[in-house]
């Protein structure tokens, strides 16, 4: 059986996910040019990295899912619960990247326990530059920064707290970048009924400790990307990778001001794909526009997670559907159903230029190992 999170970005998306009418194949497009775009035969030869992913199995059929279908994944390491220890993750990761380096890589993590204590940041920064050293392309703070671990007074630790600044430090001068969840999507602070898809309702109804409508002891969403935005100012020159649409994803102008403002910042795709399905059926182009604008500065990533009970042909086939999906809505002009928003998507049809950064060109520039010059 697929473990909650893989189940929570999997649910209604696949079941639904159909395609209703093709377009004609595309003219091969130019350099730049806006009319050329890939179709859903060109899916497996093009270039592909899913830059955020979960490999929480050792199961190599995950590697053969990647040949499979022209993929390499960033698999990222992150301190929750309900995946295996860190530790465990690390040793997966070792094992898979040492099997096929050329397809899987992997970003390290650290625990949060006894921060603020004598000698936690030291051994926090040795960890990190030995997990860099054996391969580590990027290191992820979760969402138990700012909603979920405190200080010994009892407080929330907040992103920009001063006691994680020379863990950034660290980070920064190791040369990779820092992927950082914060927060929710905004529909957790939302009653259930004004939520935008499906996809959130089930979670959140399911996981009453992490809906913060239910919480309003608890930092607000605006809190939470305040402390986000003052972090990335305080910080230039770190690589700064919001994921999950930097928890802006409702709302792609406002994800473009994020950017505009913070110029060493980019941000993934996982698991918000619906929440821009939904903003394109109202505009589609406004959308497609975004993603032109912003074309160096998207990252796609699915969150798929292989948990260490999940059946490897079922992963399989559950994770080629979602990629395939993904492709439909962003690389071709085809409509499909999409069952977490109840509604018929066309597909954007993006350049296939502005397909091979968002797609390729842009994770393998940002998870490069690329040391500071101070």
């Amino acid at each position: 059986m697929m473990n909650r999170v893989f189940c929570y970005l999997i649910a209604g998306m696949l079941a639904a996910a159909v395609p209703l009418s093709v377009a004609a194949a595309p003219a091969q497009a130019a350099e730049g040019d806006l009319s050329g775009h890939y179709s859903m035969a060109d899916f497996a030869q093009a270039r592909k990295y899913d830059a955020h992913f979960h490999a929480n199995n050792p199961d190599v059929a995950l590697l053969e899912l990647l040949r499979e279908d022209g993929f390499q994944v960033l698999s990222i390491n992150v301190d929750y619960p309900d995946f295996p220890s860190i530790a465990r993750q690390h040793e997966i990761a070792l094992a898979l990247a040492a099997k096929d380096p050329a397809h899987f890589h992997w970003a390290t993590t650290f625990s949060m326990k006894g921060f603020g204590t004598p000698g936690w940041a030291g051994k926090v920064d040795a960890k990190l530059a030995r997990d860099v050293a054996d391969g580590a392309r990027a290191v992820k703070i979760w969402k138990n920064v700012g909603l979920v671990e405190r200080n010994a007074a009892g407080q929330l630790i907040m992103l920009d707290d001063p006691g994680l600044v020379p863990v950034v430090e660290q980070v920064r001068a190791l040369g990779v970048p820092l992927i950082d969840h914060q927060g929710e999507p905004r529909n957790c602070w939302l009653p259930l009924d004004q939520m935008t898809t499906d996809n959130d309702r089930e979670y959140f109804s399911n996981h009453p400790d992490y809906y913060m409508y239910l919480h309003p002891e608890m930092p607000g969403y605006e809190d939470l990307m305040a402390a986000r935005d003052r972090f990335v100012a305080a910080n230039p020159k770190l690589r700064f990778v919001g994921a999950h649409m930097a928890s802006l994803e409702y709302d792609v102008d406002r994800l473009g001001a994020f950017l505009d403002r913070f110029p060493n910042a980019t941000v993934d795709l996982a698991a918000r794909m619906s929440q821009v399905q939904y903003q394109s059926v109202r505009d589609r182009e406004k959308v497609r526009n975004f993603f032109i604008r912003y074309q160096d500065r998207l990252l796609y990533g699915t969150d798929l997670t292989f948990a260490p009970d999940a059946s490897a042909e079922e992963f399989k086939r559950e994770a080629h559907n979602a990629w395939t999906s993904d492709w439909r809505y962003l690389a071709t002009g085809e409509t499909q159903r999409i069952g977490m928003i109840h509604a018929d998507v066309a597909g954007l049809a993006l350049p296939r230029a502005v397909i091979d950064k968002i797609y390729y060109a842009n994770a393998t520039r940002v998870f490069a190992v690329s040391r500071p010059a101070d």
